[in-house]
């Protein structure tokens, strides 16, 4: 049915169909068309109709597919659709859901209507998702997920298999058993594949590894997302202060945490100071990207004011103007290129604890085989426009020195303010472009005042 998911998102017979088909309340054609269609298809749905509209075509489907769909829904029109329901229909969505799929949708309600959905809960998932709610959204407790496997350390092998079949009623996917003592204590881990080949006489304790990876509740998202991606973990046990079991993190809630940081680093990259959307409101899109492009606007009066400082030099040989953009280009190029480098390599938390020193002078070189190249490049290229070997040369000497101070801010910036906690990603944007635009004007001007 992917083909048919497919054609319903690209094709504008679908969407007028299935619109006359709203307007006309054709229930019996809405519920074939989308029998078949998965969940994250039906939420892409979300996008092409009103609020209103989706609430209409989603309420004739089965009580387990609604609940898919909203949790496939993004944030913003996950909030509007909820407002169409009361606490009572929402709870009852929820609990065909997991817990920390649950606990991430009522993190999102107003205080007052959380507590009311929360009444509403199956009492097990209830007592569940109040645990969750007292983490942080962007720690390990608060992406954990109660439902797990557990099996005890002296169990038999007849009777571990039995306690899987009950435990296995509430967990949508497990991939190993976690092993634990009287206390429940965390001890380590037992696969599927052993259990099911060993002797029936044995017990855990004879089959079980004690080497297993955790992480404590109050470990953040990235520290989580880095764990899982070194050990290449599909999901891993979560322990509190005293290494009790209290949950698991599963792979597809750590792909989430990734595509938001990376969308974060993207935005601000380009610029743009807190997360938006395209289809956020015209007050926060603008918001959103004004501070850095104010931040631009004062690098270029500076730069225009810095180039008044030499007009001397600019009535003397005005042609050496005709080369401003091509040094500030080049310095914000090379400043962002080492910069986007930087950040990529502070994704690893061992990039400092692996010689530091030893990167910092591999950067060094790539800049003077950089600077070498194009400022060779350059001297020929004005020798054969102009056949002028002093500006010439005046504009390769600025423009090795620019590459060489660029490559340097590019490289120092993400790690002092990696440093001092600030966002990385803060430096391969507007702010080292406009870095390197005064600085590039600087050693231009600084190189021809000299030479002149």
């Amino acid at each position: 049915m992917e083909e048919q998911a497919l054609e319903f998102e690209l094709t504008k017979e679908f969407r007028d169909r299935f619109q006359q088909a709203l307007d006309e309340h054709d229930d019996l054609f809405i519920r074939n068309i989308l029998q078949d269609v998965k969940p994250a298809d039906i939420a892409s749905l979300f996008v092409e109709f009103t609020t209103e509209e989706s609430k209409y075509f989603l309420d004739l489907l089965p009580t387990e597919v609604q609940s898919e769909v909203l949790r496939d829904l993004d944030s913003e029109t996950r909030k509007k659709y909820l407002k169409l329901h009361e606490p009572h229909t929402i709870a009852l969505l929820l609990n065909q859901l997991l817990s920390d799929d649950t606990a991430d949708i009522l993190h999102e309600l107003p205080v007052k209507e959380r507590e009311e959905v929360l009444v509403d809960l199956d009492p097990e998932l209830r007592l569940q998702v109040t645990e969750l709610l007292r983490y942080e959204e962007n720690v390990a407790g608060g992406l954990m997920a109660k439902e797990l496997i557990r099996a005890h350390v002296n169990w038999t092998v007849v009777q571990c298999i039995e306690e899987i079949r009950k435990q296995a009623e509430n967990v949508s996917k497990f991939y190993q058993v976690y092993v634990v003592d009287d206390h429940d204590k965390l001890l380590g881990r037992l696969a599927l594949q052993d259990l099911i080949l060993s002797d029936a006489r044995k017990i855990v304790a004879d089959i079980y590894e004690q080497d297993i990876v955790s992480v404590e509740t109050y470990m953040e998202d990235w520290e989580v997302a880095e764990i899982m991606k070194k050990y290449e973990l599909v999901s891993v046990p979560v322990v509190n202060v005293q290494g009790f079991l209290v949950g698991r993190i599963t792979i597809d809630d750590v792909v989430d945490v990734i595509t938001e940081q990376a969308e974060e680093e993207r935005q601000m990259m380009a610029g743009i100071s807190e997360s938006v959307e395209e289809d956020d409101s015209i007050w926060r899109n603008t918001r959103a990207r004004l501070p850095w492009l104010l931040i631009g606007i004062l690098g270029g009066l500076m730069n225009a004011k810095f180039m008044g400082l030499f007009e001397a030099e600019l009535m003397r040989v005005t042609a050496i103007a005709f080369f401003t953009p091509l040094i500030q280009a080049t310095g914000g190029n090379v400043g962002i290129q080492s910069s986007s480098l930087i950040v990529q390599s502070l994704a690893n938390p061992d990039f400092v604890d692996e010689g530091l020193w030893k990167r910092l002078i591999k950067v060094l070189f790539v800049a003077l085989l950089n600077g070498l190249f194009l400022s060779v490049l350059v001297w020929c290229a004005n020798v054969l426009l102009f056949q002028e070997y002093t500006l010439s040369l005046i504009v390769s000497i600025a423009l090795f020195s620019v590459v060489l101070f660029a490559s340097f801010i590019g490289t120092i910036t993400p790690l002092i303010l990696n440093r001092f906690g600030f966002n990385p990603a803060l430096a391969a944007g507007p702010f080292i472009t406009t870095t390197n635009d005064l600085l590039g004007l600087t050693l231009y001007f600084f190189t021809v005042h000299l030479m002149l």
